[in-house]
């Protein structure tokens, strides 16, 4: 080999070690075990590894956990860019952890989501406060690892808002309650919910949101009527789909609601054994009035009043009128006599206020006049 080769050769390798020298040093490095981290670990130093697809790692009980991080997904949750405080970092959530990880594995999955629930409560002080008297807290403590928490409704790294769409809502409760979710999704509410309704209400908006009390209480029963006049008793709402507000208030001034008010008044916490909303129209399955397999509609009505009243004839349920007010087409007679009183009562009691007013006339004439004699 000439000189001139070799020392071409030479400098072609130097260039050559100098310039990977130069590729590994400005490269970021992937943690290894025994590397010693930086001294403020932060997200870039994560997600050197979570970054990357398809990592799982197998728990004590056999079963696999994803640990990969959506990096994109994280950026665009309420935690993340778009986060008015500022996006929250790894460790926020999961402390300083450093690697190599010392700390030990969750036994399964369900003891990783317990464990973490309590982070949340860090920074959402008054929605937890809310939940821990919740009929979903309360199982827990009752030895029910399964029942919901923070995570199970709202998500891990991918937090968004859960009314965006607002049908998201009523869909995240139905991942633990499918048979109720079911009979919703079917209902008069459901189906306006899922045609784009916006009005119309959600599981949240009869049973809360983080302060879920159990449905089967009392107290839940006897306040039962008022959360259907939330709506019910809103005139304009109510106008937006032809029913009358009369729906609610008559059943506040028949024997039903009447006793059902009377009962909250004195002991919320004694079940009323008087019919409320539900027991007439359905729980999750409320239909149209009009529909065929409608509890309430004339040919099932019988039917819906044996529940209460089991030696109820067929005549039974002739006696009630519906919510709404008798008319000329469909009482006839129920409206005259209405009419008929309507009239009398102010004549009545108009005649016996004249009849009063003229005698006080009467008398104060006569005491001027025996004044005048004097």
């Amino acid at each position: 080999m000439s000189k001139r080769v070799f020392l071409l050769t030479v400098l072609l390798l130097g260039g050559t070690l100098i310039a990977l020298a130069f590729v590994i040093a400005s490269a970021p490095a992937e943690a290894q075990d025994g590397d010693t981290p930086p001294t403020e670990v932060d997200d870039s130093y994560c997600l050197l590894c979570h970054a990357q697809p398809d990592q799982v790692i197998t728990l004590p009980d056999g079963s696999t956990l994803d640990i990969s991080v959506d990096v994109e997904g994280l950026a665009h949750s309420v935690h993340g860019t778009e986060n008015p405080m500022g996006p929250l970092a790894c460790t926020d959530c999961h402390g300083d952890m450093r690697f190599p990880h010392q700390e030990s594995l969750p036994a399964n999955r369900r003891d990783l989501t317990l464990e973490l629930t309590g982070v949340c409560a860090t920074c959402h002080t008054e929605q937890a406060a809310g939940q821990a008297d919740s009929v979903h807290a309360n199982a827990l403590l009752a030895g029910n690892p399964h029942a919901a928490t923070c995570v199970d409704c709202h998500g891990a790294h991918e937090v968004t808002p859960p009314n965006e769409p607002r049908t998201r809502i009523s869909e995240i409760c139905g991942t633990c309650h499918t048979i109720a979710f079911g009979e919703y999704r079917e209902s008069v509410h459901g189906q306006a919910l899922f045609a784009g309704d916006p009005n119309v209400p959600t599981c949240i908006d009869c049973h809360g949101v983080h302060g879920i009390n159990h449905p089967t209480t009392a107290q839940f029963r006897n306040r039962s009527p008022e959360l259907c006049a939330d709506c019910h008793a809103d005139e304009d709402l109510m106008e937006q789909y032809d029913i009358t507000t009369n729906v609610f208030n008559s059943y506040l001034t028949d024997f039903h609601g009447t006793t059902v008010q009377l009962f909250e008044q004195q002991d919320p916490d004694v079940a009323t054994n008087k019919a409320v909303c539900f027991d007439c129209h359905g729980v999750h399955n409320i239909l149209p009035v009009t529909a065929e397999n409608s509890r309430v509609v004339r040919e099932n009505l019988l039917e819906t009043c044996q529940n209460c009243h089991p030696d109820a004839t067929s005549n039974f349920p002739d006696a009630w009128v519906g919510h709404y007010p008798p008319t000329f087409e469909s009482h006839p007679l129920l409206f005259a006599v209405n009419t008929f009183y309507t009239i009398l009562i102010p004549l009545v009691l108009g005649g016996f206020a004249v009849l009063i007013a003229l005698d006080i006339f009467r008398r104060i004439r006569q005491r001027g006049r025996r004044t005048s004699h004097g």
